[in-house]
Protein backbone atom coordinates (compact mmCIF):
# COMPACT_ATOMS: atom_id res chain seq x y z
CA UNK A 1 0.00 0.00 0.00
CA UNK A 2 1.32 3.88 -0.39
CA UNK A 3 1.99 5.46 2.27
CA UNK A 4 0.37 8.46 0.44
CA UNK A 5 -2.64 9.38 -1.80
CA UNK A 6 0.43 10.60 -4.41
CA UNK A 7 -2.11 13.20 -6.59
CA UNK A 8 -3.35 14.81 -3.08
CA UNK A 9 0.27 15.30 -2.18
CA UNK A 10 1.39 17.12 -4.82
CA UNK A 11 -1.45 19.46 -4.90
CA UNK A 12 -1.50 20.23 -1.35
CA UNK A 13 2.14 20.44 -0.39
CA UNK A 14 3.62 24.22 -0.03
CA UNK A 15 7.29 24.49 -1.58
CA UNK A 16 10.05 22.55 0.65
CA UNK A 17 12.45 24.61 2.42
CA UNK A 18 16.04 23.60 2.73
CA UNK A 19 18.47 25.53 5.63
CA UNK A 20 21.82 26.22 4.26
CA UNK A 21 24.99 26.27 5.78
CA UNK A 22 24.18 30.44 6.94
CA UNK A 23 20.78 29.33 8.36
CA UNK A 24 18.71 30.90 5.97
CA UNK A 25 15.85 29.06 4.48
CA UNK A 26 15.85 28.61 0.48
CA UNK A 27 13.79 26.35 -1.45
CA UNK A 28 15.01 22.56 -1.39
CA UNK A 29 17.42 22.04 -4.73
CA UNK A 30 17.28 18.42 -6.60
CA UNK A 31 20.08 17.90 -9.28
CA UNK A 32 19.07 15.69 -12.09
CA UNK A 33 21.80 14.52 -14.08
CA UNK A 34 20.50 12.25 -16.42
CA UNK A 35 17.79 13.35 -18.91
CA UNK A 36 14.41 12.90 -17.23
CA UNK A 37 11.35 13.06 -19.05
CA UNK A 38 9.33 16.75 -18.79
CA UNK A 39 6.31 15.19 -17.13
CA UNK A 40 8.92 14.18 -14.33
CA UNK A 41 10.71 17.59 -14.11
CA UNK A 42 7.37 19.48 -14.47
CA UNK A 43 6.10 18.03 -10.85
CA UNK A 44 9.41 18.56 -9.30
CA UNK A 45 9.59 22.34 -10.55
CA UNK A 46 6.19 23.21 -8.67
CA UNK A 47 7.47 22.47 -5.59
CA UNK A 48 11.53 22.36 -5.75
CA UNK A 49 14.21 24.15 -7.20
CA UNK A 50 15.55 21.97 -10.25
CA UNK A 51 18.70 21.79 -12.05
CA UNK A 52 19.46 19.63 -14.78
CA UNK A 53 23.06 19.18 -15.42
CA UNK A 54 23.72 16.34 -17.57
CA UNK A 55 27.07 14.50 -18.84
CA UNK A 56 28.98 14.99 -15.66
CA UNK A 57 32.56 13.93 -15.00
CA UNK A 58 32.88 12.19 -11.66
CA UNK A 59 35.01 15.40 -10.46
CA UNK A 60 32.12 17.96 -11.71
CA UNK A 61 29.35 15.95 -9.91
CA UNK A 62 31.67 15.79 -6.48
CA UNK A 63 32.25 19.38 -6.81
CA UNK A 64 28.67 20.53 -7.43
CA UNK A 65 26.15 17.99 -5.02
CA UNK A 66 27.31 19.85 -1.65
CA UNK A 67 24.63 22.27 -2.58
CA UNK A 68 21.81 19.45 -3.41
CA UNK A 69 19.00 17.81 -1.25
CA UNK A 70 18.29 15.36 -3.70
CA UNK A 71 19.71 13.57 -6.83
CA UNK A 72 17.93 11.89 -9.47
CA UNK A 73 19.50 9.63 -11.94
CA UNK A 74 19.24 7.13 -14.59
CA UNK A 75 21.74 4.35 -15.54
CA UNK A 76 24.31 6.94 -16.94
CA UNK A 77 25.87 8.47 -13.35
CA UNK A 78 28.00 6.92 -10.96
CA UNK A 79 26.71 8.03 -7.93
CA UNK A 80 30.28 6.31 -6.09
CA UNK A 81 30.93 6.55 -2.50
CA UNK A 82 33.08 9.67 -3.32
CA UNK A 83 30.00 11.55 -4.95
CA UNK A 84 27.87 10.42 -1.73
CA UNK A 85 31.01 11.57 0.84
CA UNK A 86 30.72 15.14 -0.96
CA UNK A 87 27.24 15.36 -0.37
CA UNK A 88 26.51 17.75 2.21
CA UNK A 89 22.44 18.50 2.41
CA UNK A 90 22.09 15.08 0.34
CA UNK A 91 18.70 13.70 2.03
CA UNK A 92 17.72 11.25 -1.34
CA UNK A 93 19.21 9.77 -4.12
CA UNK A 94 16.08 8.68 -7.05
CA UNK A 95 17.03 6.10 -9.42
CA UNK A 96 14.67 6.65 -12.82
CA UNK A 97 14.01 3.12 -13.46
CA UNK A 98 14.68 -0.35 -11.53
CA UNK A 99 18.17 -0.99 -11.50
CA UNK A 100 20.41 0.32 -8.79
CA UNK A 101 23.58 -0.87 -9.64
CA UNK A 102 25.04 2.66 -10.34
CA UNK A 103 24.77 3.99 -6.39
CA UNK A 104 26.37 2.72 -3.83
CA UNK A 105 24.13 1.67 -1.55
CA UNK A 106 26.49 1.07 1.38
CA UNK A 107 28.02 4.42 1.41
CA UNK A 108 24.59 5.86 0.90
CA UNK A 109 22.73 3.62 4.09
CA UNK A 110 25.85 4.84 6.00
CA UNK A 111 25.45 8.69 5.87
CA UNK A 112 21.97 8.04 6.09
CA UNK A 113 20.84 8.83 2.49
CA UNK A 114 17.39 7.41 1.50
CA UNK A 115 17.77 5.52 -2.11
CA UNK A 116 14.48 5.13 -3.86
CA UNK A 117 13.84 3.43 -7.51
CA UNK A 118 10.72 2.92 -10.02
CA UNK A 119 10.55 -0.66 -10.33
CA UNK A 120 7.09 -0.42 -11.61
CA UNK A 121 7.82 1.82 -14.81
CA UNK A 122 9.00 -0.09 -17.19
CA UNK A 123 7.46 -3.42 -16.38
CA UNK A 124 5.39 -3.33 -19.39
CA UNK A 125 7.90 -2.02 -21.35
CA UNK A 126 10.04 -4.74 -20.87
CA UNK A 127 7.12 -6.66 -21.24
CA UNK A 128 6.19 -6.56 -24.24
CA UNK A 129 9.71 -6.33 -25.80
CA UNK A 130 9.88 -9.40 -24.69
CA UNK A 131 7.12 -10.56 -26.64
CA UNK A 132 8.09 -8.76 -29.82
CA UNK A 133 11.55 -9.77 -29.78
CA UNK A 134 10.25 -13.93 -29.67
CA UNK A 135 7.90 -13.34 -31.91
CA UNK A 136 10.27 -11.58 -34.20
CA UNK A 137 12.75 -14.84 -33.36
CA UNK A 138 10.05 -16.95 -34.31
CA UNK A 139 9.31 -15.58 -37.67
CA UNK A 140 12.69 -14.36 -38.78
CA UNK A 141 11.15 -11.25 -38.96
CA UNK A 142 14.44 -9.24 -38.59
CA UNK A 143 16.08 -11.56 -41.43
CA UNK A 144 13.11 -11.64 -44.22
CA UNK A 145 12.75 -7.67 -43.61
CA UNK A 146 16.54 -7.36 -44.25
CA UNK A 147 16.10 -9.64 -47.38
CA UNK A 148 13.56 -8.15 -48.89
CA UNK A 149 15.40 -4.46 -48.83
CA UNK A 150 18.01 -5.69 -50.37
CA UNK A 151 15.60 -7.19 -53.40
CA UNK A 152 15.66 -10.29 -52.68
CA UNK A 153 12.03 -12.61 -52.52
CA UNK A 154 12.89 -15.44 -50.94
CA UNK A 155 9.66 -16.71 -48.95
CA UNK A 156 10.69 -20.28 -48.10
CA UNK A 157 13.90 -19.11 -47.04
CA UNK A 158 12.30 -17.45 -43.76
CA UNK A 159 9.85 -20.58 -42.72
CA UNK A 160 9.08 -19.62 -39.17
CA UNK A 161 7.33 -21.73 -36.55
CA UNK A 162 4.29 -20.65 -34.29
CA UNK A 163 3.37 -19.90 -30.84
CA UNK A 164 0.18 -21.80 -30.70
CA UNK A 165 0.52 -25.03 -28.37
CA UNK A 166 4.78 -24.29 -27.46
CA UNK A 167 6.08 -24.69 -24.17
CA UNK A 168 7.58 -21.67 -23.16
CA UNK A 169 10.11 -21.62 -20.10
CA UNK A 170 10.54 -18.31 -17.53
CA UNK A 171 12.69 -18.49 -15.82
CA UNK A 172 11.96 -15.93 -12.86
CA UNK A 173 8.61 -15.05 -12.19
CA UNK A 174 8.53 -11.42 -10.28
CA UNK A 175 6.54 -8.72 -12.22
CA UNK A 176 7.72 -9.10 -15.84
CA UNK A 177 7.99 -12.94 -15.79
CA UNK A 178 4.63 -12.66 -14.51
CA UNK A 179 3.30 -10.45 -17.23
CA UNK A 180 5.33 -12.13 -20.18
CA UNK A 181 3.20 -15.41 -18.78
CA UNK A 182 -0.12 -13.76 -19.47
CA UNK A 183 0.60 -12.34 -22.94
CA UNK A 184 2.37 -16.15 -23.53
CA UNK A 185 -1.34 -17.43 -22.29
CA UNK A 186 -3.44 -15.06 -24.95
CA UNK A 187 -1.66 -17.33 -27.24
CA UNK A 188 -2.11 -20.17 -26.25
CA UNK A 189 0.75 -21.12 -24.78
CA UNK A 190 1.75 -23.36 -22.10
CA UNK A 191 3.95 -21.82 -19.16
CA UNK A 192 6.48 -23.14 -17.15
CA UNK A 193 8.19 -21.49 -14.55
CA UNK A 194 11.48 -21.64 -12.40
CA UNK A 195 10.97 -19.75 -9.29
CA UNK A 196 12.10 -21.11 -5.85
CA UNK A 197 10.41 -18.97 -4.06
CA UNK A 198 6.61 -19.17 -5.73
CA UNK A 199 4.79 -22.22 -4.65
CA UNK A 200 3.30 -24.53 -6.91
CA UNK A 201 0.29 -23.71 -5.45
CA UNK A 202 0.50 -20.03 -6.19
CA UNK A 203 1.85 -20.88 -9.62
CA UNK A 204 -1.03 -22.27 -10.33
CA UNK A 205 -3.69 -19.53 -9.21
CA UNK A 206 -1.42 -17.66 -11.70
CA UNK A 207 -2.05 -20.06 -14.59
CA UNK A 208 1.57 -21.74 -15.07
CA UNK A 209 3.19 -24.70 -13.69
CA UNK A 210 5.98 -24.18 -11.15
CA UNK A 211 9.14 -26.66 -12.27
CA UNK A 212 12.76 -27.40 -11.33
CA UNK A 213 14.92 -25.65 -13.86
CA UNK A 214 16.37 -29.06 -14.99
CA UNK A 215 12.57 -29.54 -16.35
CA UNK A 216 12.67 -26.04 -17.72
CA UNK A 217 15.34 -26.78 -19.85
CA UNK A 218 14.74 -29.87 -20.88
CA UNK A 219 10.68 -29.47 -21.87
CA UNK A 220 10.70 -25.63 -23.40
CA UNK A 221 10.66 -24.96 -26.39
CA UNK A 222 11.63 -21.12 -26.16
CA UNK A 223 13.09 -20.15 -23.19
CA UNK A 224 13.10 -16.29 -21.72
CA UNK A 225 15.11 -15.06 -18.92
CA UNK A 226 13.97 -12.54 -16.15
CA UNK A 227 16.04 -13.14 -13.15
CA UNK A 228 19.25 -9.92 -12.03
CA UNK A 229 22.35 -10.42 -12.60
CA UNK A 230 23.72 -12.41 -8.89
CA UNK A 231 26.61 -14.83 -8.77
CA UNK A 232 24.18 -17.35 -8.85
CA UNK A 233 22.60 -16.41 -12.07
CA UNK A 234 25.24 -15.46 -13.88
CA UNK A 235 26.07 -17.81 -17.03
CA UNK A 236 22.82 -19.67 -15.55
CA UNK A 237 22.47 -20.47 -19.50
CA UNK A 238 26.08 -22.19 -20.53
CA UNK A 239 27.23 -25.25 -21.79
CA UNK A 240 25.75 -27.50 -19.72
CA UNK A 241 22.18 -26.28 -19.29
CA UNK A 242 22.44 -26.13 -23.22
CA UNK A 243 23.07 -29.65 -23.70
CA UNK A 244 19.56 -30.53 -21.66
CA UNK A 245 17.61 -28.24 -23.72
CA UNK A 246 15.87 -29.28 -26.26
CA UNK A 247 16.87 -29.59 -30.41
CA UNK A 248 15.86 -26.61 -32.08
CA UNK A 249 15.45 -24.53 -28.48
CA UNK A 250 15.05 -20.47 -29.15
CA UNK A 251 16.30 -18.20 -25.98
CA UNK A 252 15.53 -14.43 -25.14
CA UNK A 253 17.47 -12.27 -22.89
CA UNK A 254 16.00 -8.93 -22.16
CA UNK A 255 16.89 -9.17 -18.58
CA UNK A 256 20.48 -8.25 -17.85
CA UNK A 257 23.76 -9.06 -19.87
CA UNK A 258 26.08 -12.12 -18.59
CA UNK A 259 22.84 -14.27 -17.65
CA UNK A 260 23.99 -16.26 -20.84
CA UNK A 261 27.21 -17.56 -21.57
CA UNK A 262 27.55 -16.20 -24.54
CA UNK A 263 30.77 -18.37 -25.91
CA UNK A 264 28.19 -21.51 -24.62
CA UNK A 265 25.41 -19.74 -26.71
CA UNK A 266 27.54 -19.09 -29.89
CA UNK A 267 28.49 -22.64 -29.80
CA UNK A 268 24.94 -23.77 -29.50
CA UNK A 269 23.77 -22.08 -32.23
CA UNK A 270 26.69 -22.94 -34.27
CA UNK A 271 26.21 -26.93 -33.81
CA UNK A 272 22.43 -26.58 -34.52
CA UNK A 273 21.30 -27.49 -31.21
CA UNK A 274 19.90 -23.66 -30.49
CA UNK A 275 17.66 -22.71 -33.46
CA UNK A 276 18.20 -19.12 -32.80
CA UNK A 277 18.53 -16.25 -29.73
CA UNK A 278 16.66 -12.83 -29.29
CA UNK A 279 19.09 -10.38 -27.21
CA UNK A 280 18.48 -6.86 -25.81
CA UNK A 281 21.07 -7.04 -23.47
CA UNK A 282 25.46 -8.33 -23.73
CA UNK A 283 27.85 -9.10 -21.25
CA UNK A 284 29.79 -6.06 -22.48
CA UNK A 285 27.85 -3.42 -24.41
CA UNK A 286 27.96 -2.34 -26.99
CA UNK A 287 29.03 -5.90 -27.89
CA UNK A 288 31.36 -4.79 -30.99
CA UNK A 289 33.32 -7.75 -30.33
CA UNK A 290 30.65 -10.45 -29.92
CA UNK A 291 30.39 -12.78 -32.84
CA UNK A 292 26.81 -13.77 -31.58
CA UNK A 293 26.16 -10.39 -33.44
CA UNK A 294 27.02 -11.64 -37.14
CA UNK A 295 24.79 -15.29 -36.64
CA UNK A 296 21.48 -15.11 -38.99
CA UNK A 297 20.15 -16.80 -36.01
CA UNK A 298 20.33 -13.73 -33.90
CA UNK A 299 18.36 -10.67 -33.71
CA UNK A 300 19.68 -8.80 -31.20
CA UNK A 301 18.85 -4.57 -30.13
CA UNK A 302 20.94 -2.32 -28.22
CA UNK A 303 19.34 -2.79 -24.71
CA UNK A 304 15.67 -1.55 -25.61
CA UNK A 305 13.85 -3.43 -23.08
CA UNK A 306 12.64 0.09 -20.95
CA UNK A 307 12.64 2.68 -23.83
CA UNK A 308 9.11 3.43 -24.62
CA UNK A 309 7.84 6.92 -24.34
CA UNK A 310 5.08 5.50 -21.43
CA UNK A 311 8.09 4.00 -19.49
CA UNK A 312 10.41 7.43 -19.40
CA UNK A 313 7.29 9.19 -18.62
CA UNK A 314 6.23 6.69 -15.75
CA UNK A 315 9.22 6.35 -14.01
CA UNK A 316 10.18 10.04 -14.01
CA UNK A 317 6.46 10.66 -12.39
CA UNK A 318 7.13 7.78 -10.18
CA UNK A 319 10.57 9.21 -8.62
CA UNK A 320 9.58 12.71 -8.83
CA UNK A 321 6.63 12.03 -6.73
CA UNK A 322 8.92 9.91 -4.42
CA UNK A 323 11.69 12.54 -4.16
CA UNK A 324 8.93 15.33 -2.80
CA UNK A 325 7.71 12.82 -0.59
CA UNK A 326 11.12 12.45 1.12
CA UNK A 327 11.91 15.96 0.95
CA UNK A 328 8.34 16.97 3.07
CA UNK A 329 9.07 14.81 5.96
CA UNK A 330 7.64 11.20 4.51
CA UNK A 331 9.13 8.19 3.13
CA UNK A 332 9.40 6.72 -0.56
CA UNK A 333 7.22 3.87 -1.82
CA UNK A 334 9.97 2.42 -3.09
CA UNK A 335 13.04 2.80 -0.87
CA UNK A 336 15.75 0.51 -1.65
CA UNK A 337 18.14 0.64 1.15
CA UNK A 338 18.14 0.21 4.98
CA UNK A 339 16.60 2.19 8.03
CA UNK A 340 18.39 3.49 10.48
CA UNK A 341 18.69 1.18 13.94
CA UNK A 342 18.17 2.94 17.10
CA UNK A 343 22.08 4.03 18.10
CA UNK A 344 22.11 2.59 21.77
CA UNK A 345 21.75 -0.99 20.29
CA UNK A 346 23.78 -1.12 17.15
CA UNK A 347 27.16 -2.93 18.95
CA UNK A 348 24.28 -5.89 19.46
CA UNK A 349 22.10 -5.61 16.59
CA UNK A 350 24.55 -4.83 13.64
CA UNK A 351 27.01 -7.89 14.44
CA UNK A 352 23.90 -9.96 14.50
CA UNK A 353 22.24 -8.53 11.52
CA UNK A 354 25.15 -9.51 9.54
CA UNK A 355 25.48 -13.20 10.89
CA UNK A 356 21.13 -13.61 10.22
CA UNK A 357 21.80 -13.10 6.94
CA UNK A 358 25.19 -15.14 6.56
CA UNK A 359 22.96 -17.72 7.92
CA UNK A 360 20.07 -17.09 5.50
CA UNK A 361 21.99 -17.27 2.37
CA UNK A 362 23.84 -20.58 4.12
CA UNK A 363 20.41 -22.29 4.50
CA UNK A 364 19.36 -21.60 1.47
CA UNK A 365 21.46 -23.60 -0.22
CA UNK A 366 21.46 -26.46 1.94
CA UNK A 367 18.02 -27.18 1.58
CA UNK A 368 15.76 -28.03 -1.81
CA UNK A 369 12.27 -27.59 -2.59
CA UNK A 370 9.91 -24.68 -2.21
CA UNK A 371 10.42 -22.28 0.88
CA UNK A 372 7.02 -22.25 3.53
CA UNK A 373 7.70 -21.04 6.65
CA UNK A 374 11.23 -19.22 8.31
CA UNK A 375 11.39 -19.65 12.25
CA UNK A 376 13.70 -16.97 14.00
CA UNK A 377 14.67 -17.77 17.71
CA UNK A 378 16.31 -15.26 20.03
CA UNK A 379 17.79 -17.15 22.53
CA UNK A 380 19.42 -15.39 25.85
CA UNK A 381 20.49 -11.75 25.86
CA UNK A 382 18.87 -11.12 22.23
CA UNK A 383 15.38 -12.20 23.70
CA UNK A 384 15.39 -8.53 25.67
CA UNK A 385 15.69 -6.36 22.33
CA UNK A 386 12.02 -5.83 22.44
CA UNK A 387 10.73 -4.77 18.70
CA UNK A 388 14.62 -4.69 17.52
CA UNK A 389 15.14 -7.97 16.83
CA UNK A 390 12.71 -7.52 13.42
CA UNK A 391 16.02 -5.93 12.04
CA UNK A 392 17.70 -9.15 12.69
CA UNK A 393 14.80 -10.96 11.48
CA UNK A 394 14.99 -8.75 8.37
CA UNK A 395 18.62 -9.41 7.67
CA UNK A 396 17.89 -13.16 7.77
CA UNK A 397 14.84 -12.94 4.85
CA UNK A 398 17.74 -10.76 2.84
CA UNK A 399 19.81 -13.23 2.95
CA UNK A 400 17.13 -16.18 1.64
CA UNK A 401 15.96 -14.08 -0.61
CA UNK A 402 18.36 -11.73 -2.35
CA UNK A 403 20.63 -14.33 -4.14
CA UNK A 404 18.37 -15.22 -6.88
CA UNK A 405 14.92 -12.82 -6.82
CA UNK A 406 14.63 -10.20 -9.90
CA UNK A 407 13.62 -6.88 -7.37
CA UNK A 408 16.28 -6.21 -5.18
CA UNK A 409 15.69 -7.31 -1.84
CA UNK A 410 16.91 -5.65 1.10
CA UNK A 411 15.34 -5.11 4.58
CA UNK A 412 12.64 -2.63 3.61
CA UNK A 413 11.18 -4.93 1.54
CA UNK A 414 12.09 -8.65 2.54
CA UNK A 415 8.88 -8.95 4.88
CA UNK A 416 6.43 -7.93 1.86
CA UNK A 417 8.52 -10.23 -0.42
CA UNK A 418 8.23 -12.98 1.57
CA UNK A 419 4.67 -12.38 2.38
CA UNK A 420 3.80 -12.34 -1.24
CA UNK A 421 5.14 -15.74 -2.04
CA UNK A 422 3.08 -17.00 1.17
CA UNK A 423 6.78 -17.66 2.93
CA UNK A 424 5.71 -17.31 6.85
CA UNK A 425 7.71 -15.82 8.74
CA UNK A 426 7.95 -15.97 13.11
CA UNK A 427 9.86 -15.07 15.66
CA UNK A 428 10.15 -16.58 18.88
CA UNK A 429 12.18 -15.09 22.50
CA UNK A 430 13.97 -18.11 24.66
CA UNK A 431 15.54 -17.22 27.50
CA UNK A 432 17.36 -20.72 26.71
CA UNK A 433 20.70 -20.28 24.81
CA UNK A 434 22.75 -23.57 24.87
CA UNK A 435 25.46 -21.92 26.79
CA UNK A 436 25.87 -19.07 25.27
CA UNK A 437 25.02 -15.70 26.20
CA UNK A 438 22.97 -14.93 23.40
CA UNK A 439 22.31 -17.64 20.40
CA UNK A 440 20.63 -16.70 17.01
CA UNK A 441 18.56 -19.63 15.43
CA UNK A 442 17.51 -19.42 12.21
CA UNK A 443 14.96 -23.22 10.98
CA UNK A 444 13.88 -22.87 7.46
CA UNK A 445 11.05 -25.30 6.31
CA UNK A 446 10.11 -26.39 2.60
CA UNK A 447 7.74 -28.52 1.20
CA UNK A 448 10.28 -31.07 0.90
CA UNK A 449 12.15 -30.78 3.87
CA UNK A 450 13.64 -28.54 6.77
CA UNK A 451 16.65 -27.46 8.33
CA UNK A 452 18.42 -25.50 11.14
CA UNK A 453 21.20 -23.26 11.95
CA UNK A 454 22.21 -21.67 15.08
CA UNK A 455 25.24 -19.10 15.41
CA UNK A 456 26.32 -16.60 17.94
CA UNK A 457 28.48 -13.11 18.04
CA UNK A 458 31.83 -13.20 20.55
CA UNK A 459 33.68 -10.24 21.48
CA UNK A 460 34.63 -7.48 18.86
CA UNK A 461 31.63 -8.96 16.60
CA UNK A 462 32.97 -12.35 15.77
CA UNK A 463 30.71 -14.68 14.67
CA UNK A 464 30.05 -18.54 14.84
CA UNK A 465 27.92 -21.10 13.02
CA UNK A 466 27.71 -23.28 16.32
CA UNK A 467 25.19 -25.72 15.30
CA UNK A 468 23.82 -27.51 11.93
CA UNK A 469 20.76 -29.39 11.94
CA UNK A 470 21.15 -30.29 15.74
CA UNK A 471 24.88 -31.19 15.37
CA UNK A 472 27.27 -29.20 17.34
CA UNK A 473 30.19 -27.07 15.72
CA UNK A 474 32.29 -24.05 15.42
CA UNK A 475 32.33 -22.89 11.87
CA UNK A 476 33.63 -19.32 10.54
CA UNK A 477 30.53 -17.97 8.26
CA UNK A 478 32.84 -16.95 5.68
CA UNK A 479 33.99 -18.71 1.95
CA UNK A 480 32.78 -21.60 0.53
CA UNK A 481 31.53 -24.50 2.74
CA UNK A 482 31.24 -28.26 1.69
CA UNK A 483 28.60 -29.84 4.08
CA UNK A 484 27.77 -33.65 3.73
CA UNK A 485 25.19 -35.85 6.08
CA UNK A 486 26.83 -39.30 5.79
CA UNK A 487 27.46 -42.71 7.76
CA UNK A 488 30.07 -42.74 10.31
CA UNK A 489 32.54 -45.49 9.77
CA UNK A 490 36.10 -45.25 8.73
CA UNK A 491 37.27 -43.90 5.30
CA UNK A 492 34.48 -41.36 4.34
CA UNK A 493 36.11 -38.40 5.38
CA UNK A 494 39.32 -39.66 3.96
CA UNK A 495 38.01 -40.41 0.86
CA UNK A 496 36.69 -36.93 0.10
CA UNK A 497 39.88 -35.66 1.35
CA UNK A 498 41.09 -37.44 -1.54
CA UNK A 499 38.86 -36.38 -4.51
CA UNK A 500 39.15 -32.55 -3.43
CA UNK A 501 42.86 -33.21 -3.06
CA UNK A 502 42.67 -34.46 -6.73
CA UNK A 503 40.71 -31.39 -7.80
CA UNK A 504 43.56 -29.35 -6.33
CA UNK A 505 41.11 -27.96 -3.99
CA UNK A 506 42.48 -26.94 -0.26
CA UNK A 507 40.90 -28.05 3.15
CA UNK A 508 40.68 -24.55 5.30
CA UNK A 509 38.78 -25.90 7.61
CA UNK A 510 37.10 -29.22 8.84
CA UNK A 511 34.16 -29.57 11.26
CA UNK A 512 32.92 -33.44 12.30
CA UNK A 513 30.14 -34.10 14.37
CA UNK A 514 28.04 -37.20 15.18
CA UNK A 515 25.21 -38.14 17.87
CA UNK A 516 25.14 -41.20 17.72
CA UNK A 517 28.36 -43.67 17.02
CA UNK A 518 27.70 -45.71 13.82
CA UNK A 519 24.82 -43.67 12.95
CA UNK A 520 24.38 -40.47 10.67
CA UNK A 521 27.23 -37.93 10.89
CA UNK A 522 28.10 -34.30 9.46
CA UNK A 523 30.79 -32.74 7.90
CA UNK A 524 31.77 -29.81 7.31
CA UNK A 525 34.43 -28.44 5.34
CA UNK A 526 35.68 -24.77 4.62
CA UNK A 527 37.47 -24.74 1.01
CA UNK A 528 39.61 -21.97 -0.44
CA UNK A 529 37.77 -22.46 -4.00
CA UNK A 530 34.34 -23.08 -5.66
CA UNK A 531 34.01 -26.57 -6.40
CA UNK A 532 32.25 -27.57 -9.50
CA UNK A 533 29.14 -29.97 -10.35
CA UNK A 534 31.16 -32.77 -11.62
CA UNK A 535 33.46 -32.80 -8.11
CA UNK A 536 30.23 -32.45 -5.71
CA UNK A 537 28.76 -35.64 -8.28
CA UNK A 538 31.81 -37.82 -6.63
CA UNK A 539 31.55 -36.63 -3.35
CA UNK A 540 27.71 -37.89 -3.71
CA UNK A 541 28.78 -40.80 -5.21
CA UNK A 542 30.92 -41.94 -2.45
CA UNK A 543 29.18 -45.25 -0.73
CA UNK A 544 28.17 -44.30 2.37
CA UNK A 545 27.52 -40.42 1.51
CA UNK A 546 23.87 -39.28 2.19
CA UNK A 547 23.66 -35.78 1.08
CA UNK A 548 26.42 -33.49 -0.02
CA UNK A 549 25.86 -29.33 -0.67
CA UNK A 550 27.99 -26.76 -1.30
CA UNK A 551 27.03 -23.23 -0.53
CA UNK A 552 28.95 -19.84 -0.87
CA UNK A 553 28.51 -17.47 1.85
CA UNK A 554 29.19 -14.01 1.72
CA UNK A 555 26.98 -11.05 2.97
CA UNK A 556 26.25 -7.31 1.61
CA UNK A 557 24.52 -5.61 4.30
CA UNK A 558 22.35 -2.70 2.28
Amino acid sequence: MEPYDWDQLIQTIMPIDSINNGGICVKARVLVSDPLAQEGLEILQEHLQVDVNTDLSQDELIAIIPDYDALLVRSGTEVTARVIEAAERLKFIGRAGAGVDNINMDAATRKGIIVANAPEGNTLAATEHTMAMMLALARNIPQASASLKSGEWKRSKFTGVEMNDKTLGIVGFGRIGKEVAVRAGALEMHCIVYDPFISKERAAQLGVESVSLDDLFSRADIITVHTPLVNETRHIINERSIARMKEGVRIINCARGGIIDEKALYNGIVSGKVAGAALDVFEKEPPTDSPLIALPQVIATPHLGASTVEAQQNVAVSIAKQCIAVLSGGSARYVVNAPVIPIEHQDVIEPFAQLAEKIGRFLVQMVEGRLERVEVTFGGDLSQLGGNTRFITLHALKGLLDPILQVPVNIVNAELIARERGIAVSETMTQESDGFRSILTVRLKTDKMEETIGGTVFFKGRSRIVSIGGYTMDMIPEGYVIVSRHLDKPGVIGRASTILGKGSVNIAGMQVGRINPGEEAIMVLNVDSEISPEMMDEIRSMPGIFTAKFAKISVNLI
